[in-house]
């Protein structure tokens, strides 16, 4: 194999050539943090899952040095696609690597390109995966309460296999203090907003290895899509667009003759190291201020790219945003810690399924001031939303960045979905489950890191519904019951037997001491996510033959099995005529009917009743 080295004296990083693996990472005198028990080109790679042949590894074919002198080193490796062939997904790629002198660590990306004309496909995935040396690395972190002694492959091995092939129960792991956990990589995903430094320790030779991700822009759905992380291994990912929580889309991504071109990334793969082996530990808090200092730098001024603009070639845009309910307020008051982004023009929300374009997140401060610096030069929609406020905010306007403008806004205004004053409501709208009621684990398929945080990333919950609720479904009363501890955070089936499950309805009992039989009334429904699932909503008659209400099959987002609190957000809202109400007491019955399955289901972020205007 022919190869390519890149040192700066501090880091000695070996590349295959023309493929572009990484084969080789030599720091601090060890010789190959990477794996030895992998082949070359499976040890650090970028690859994509394509809808025509699954799991396609990039190979490049040709090698260029795009710039050597003492200071700054970029090398490429390119695959252009070709008609003939149908191996992988139907774009080219031009992966690169920069290094840079004094640094320690190197910076990667890729630019994937389609031209006109070219045939349609579709990419469901695409990451870069590091697969770490297994003697060395035993130590996770992912961020400040979620970092761990890991198990080894051999450990999930010679494990017990759970409902999934991801999970697995350790039964004889080779350090006994994991022995009776459950392992599984997709208890350690996180969202994109959290999701900026993970990676490896070894406690053994005081060495770190972290992904470092200064910018989302080039991530899809926005700062809440969920990704995979490190996992055991030990493997680091820096994953750049995928399917997971949000599911595969039904048609082809890119349709036939259209073209499309993206940078996804750079990151840093930063390498850090003590000579006290015994504060390995404190290697996670160095590569946090690491960090802040790449965020700092971004746009970074050194790839040499032409598709990676930098700062003097991109714009900016600040503003404040006010929200006006004037059933909680008369007067707009400030969207405090409002999420405020710049996505491709679409409805509001679209942005959630957007995978294609580059999005630019902040979050306002509690004045509901908000400040988007470094955008690319194009044409975006404003979008928000606003944590403990209903809706999807969308600037009126369509905002186009121009390279050096910087675009002020002024005070802009958010007038959330509202009909009449709230009767009543369930939950946060938060655009999770979060509040909701979540059961400990049983026992038997514990993971102790998440004992007394994300309880709802433990294995199993699905079947603790079962547990808490085996014959009768839940009943909620309005003004009594709790839902931080009466609403269970997921609707799922009930097991009946191993193979056998049935849907259940939950009920939602409210009194309406006056009913304005003349008027129209409003209930709102909000979903954090969904699987699978078709969700029917009745009032005051379960078996009436027309639900008001029915969704469909919605979801793909597969959040229960993969320990999410949340999917994609939906929003429904049912106009009841007030002559289906009764003076007093009423129920509302909410159906999961399917049922074939442990994973299927709903989970729900809000509910509201709203009465008639006032």
């Amino acid at each position: 194999m022919f190869q390519v080295v890149m040192d700066n004296g501090i880091v000695e990083l070996t590349l295959a050539k023309p493929e572009g693996s990484v084969v080789g990472i030599k720091y601090k005198g060890v010789e190959n943090l990477l794996s030895h028990r992998h082949k070359e080109h499976s040890r650090g790679y970028l690859d994509c899952v394509w809808q025509q042949n699954g799991q396609w590894v990039f190979l490049g074919n040709s090698f260029r040095v795009i710039n050597q002198n003492e200071s700054h080193v970029e090398v490429s490796f390119k695959r252009p696609w070709e008609p003939s062939d149908d191996s992988g997904p139907r774009l080219s790629v031009d992966k690169r690597f920069i290094m840079l002198r004094g640094s320690s660590g190197f910076y990667a990306y890729a630019i994937y390109e389609r031209l006109e004309g070219w045939h349609g496909t579709s990419i469901w995935q695409t990451r870069l995966v590091f697969k770490l040396n297994e003697d060395l690395f035993d130590y996770m972190a992912i961020s400040d309460t979620r970092q761990r002694v890991m198990p080894t492959a051999e450990d999930r091995e010679r494990g017990e296999p759970l409902a999934y092939p991801e999970a697995v129960l350790l039964t004889n792991p080779s350090n006994p203090d994991l022995e009776g956990e459950v392992d599984d990589k997709y208890q350690y995903s996180s969202d994109s907003k959290d999701n900026k430094v993970h990676g490896w320790i070894s406690q053994k030779s005081g060495v770190g290895f972290w992904i470092i991700t200064p910018s989302d822009e080039f991530r899809i759905s926005g700062p809440l899509k969920q990704e995979l992380t490190s996992h055991a291994g030990p493997v680091a990912i820096a994953a750049f667009t995928s399917s997971h929580y949000v599911g595969k889309p039904e048609e082809e991504i890119f349709k036939d003759g259209e073209a499309w071109k993206k940078v996804y990334g750079p990151i840093f793969i930063y390498l850090n190291s003590v000579s006290n082996k015994k504060e390995a530990i404190s290697l996670w808090s160095d590569a946090k201020q690491q960090l802040l200092k790449e965020v700092y730098s971004w746009p970074y001024s050194f790839p040499l790219s032409q598709d990676f603009p930098k700062y003097h070639q991109r714009g900016s845009v600040k503003g404040r945003l006010l929200v006006l309910d004037k059933y909680i307020n008369q007067a707009p008051t400030p969207a405090s810690l409002a999420y405020v982004g710049l996505s491709l023009p679409g409805e509001a929300g679209s942005w959630q399924t957007e995978i294609k374009g580059y999005q630019f997140w902040t979050q306002a401060d509690e004045e509901g001031n908000f400040s988007i610096r470094a955008v690319r030069a194009g044409t975006y929609n404003l979008f928000a939303w606003v944590p403990g406020i209903m809706g999807d905010y969308k600037y009126d306007a369509i905002i186009t960045i121009k390279p050096g403008h910087k675009i002020k806004l002024g005070n802009i205004v958010f007038e959330p979905p509202r009909h009449g004053p709230t009767l009543w409501e369930i939950g946060i709208p938060d655009r999770t489950a979060a509040e909701f009621f979540v059961p400990d684990v049983d026992p038997r398929f514990i993971n102790k890191l998440y004992v007394k945080q994300d309880k709802f990333r433990q294995y199993g919950l699905w079947d603790r519904f079962t547990d808490i609720y085996p014959n009768q479904d839940p009943v909620y009363t309005v003004g009594k019951s709790d839902y931080r501890k009466d609403w269970f955070f997921a609707h799922v089936n009930r097991r009946v037997t191993n193979y056998i499950f049935q849907g259940t309805t939950w009920q939602i009992v409210f009194d309406l001491p006056v009913v304005d039989k003349a008027a129209t009334y409003k209930f709102r429904l909000v979903l954090a996510g969904a699987n699978l699932a078709q969700l029917e909503v009745r009032l005051n008659d379960p078996n009436a033959a027309r639900p008001l209400l029915s969704t469909g099959l919605i979801g793909r987002e597969n959040m229960i099995a993969r320990h999410g609190i949340h999917g994609q957000l939906r929003s429904y809202t049912v106009d009841i005529p007030g002559f289906l109400f009764v003076e007093g007491s009423n129920t509302i019955y909410l159906t999961q009917t399917r049922a074939s399955n442990s994973f299927q289901g709903v989970m729900y972020d809000y509910i509201r009743l709203e009465g008639p205007p006032q």
